[in-house]
């Protein structure tokens, strides 16, 4: 699969790792233009490459990498109609993220009853809007090794096909999607302040053994 991206920070580049770790291809983008990313490109190997907006917006997904203040105006401009965009961003209103109680209070009352996500999708009109990957600082994530722990990344969508894509897309990497539900509801919950934000989990197999009871004479 081919994934662009629309944002080139550590988002951009530690998902993409992962992503060419599990065999796709990735397009980085940036406001300084792809000549800009050159450095950036050559230390993600052959499988990455530097585009504008557009030429990333091409792409089978498209990630949302920007920071919150920045998304309006990395939105604009594409037509989002039937293209699947993942929404990575998370809603800090300050020009830097303040992860305090009362900084993330102020985000949260911010968007007005709404979830970062559907604001997103508001901003990007026709698009299968996917939440995800913003759940947890990209610093937990940089085992890139086919032993890396199968850290979980939560999903929220209301576009069923749009959400199974990126579901799959996340498990070829060798972390683990959990479907949270809708844009709506699983959005709160993963979204900056919802109770699933920055909270690290890990997939691990259970495995239950059923013995077989035999009769036993009366």
């Amino acid at each position: 699969m081919k994934v662009g991206f629309i944002g080139a920070g550590r988002m951009a580049t530690t998902i993409g790792r992962h992503l060419i770790g599990g065999g796709h291809e990735v397009v980085l983008s940036s406001s300084r233009g792809p000549e800009a990313l050159a450095g950036l490109v050559a230390d993600l190997g052959p499988a990455a490459s530097a585009g504008s907006k557009q030429e990333a917006a091409e792409c089978d997904v498209v990630i949302l990498a920007t920071n919150w203040a920045d998304a309006p105006e990395a939105l604009k401009g594409i037509n989002w109609r039937g293209r699947i965009l993942v929404d990575g961003t998370n809603a800090h209103m300050g020009e830097k993220p303040d992860i305090s109680a009362a900084g993330v209070a102020r985000s949260v009352a911010a968007l007005e009853g709404r979830t970062s996500s559907e604001t997103v999708a508001a901003m990007a009109p026709g698009a299968r809007l996917v939440k995800s990957i913003s759940n947890m600082p990209m610093a937990w994530i940089q085992d890139f090794s086919p032993q890396k722990p199968k850290t979980v990344l939560f999903v929220s969508g209301d576009d069923r096909d749009a959400k199974a894509l990126v579901v799959e897309l996340i498990d070829s990497t060798g972390l683990v999607a959990l479907d949270l539900g809708s844009l709506a509801d699983g959005g709160a919950m993963q979204q900056l302040g919802g109770p699933l934000s920055a909270v690290e989990l890990h997939f691990v197999r259970r495995i239950v053994r059923q013995e077989k009871l035999e009769p036993r004479a009366l």
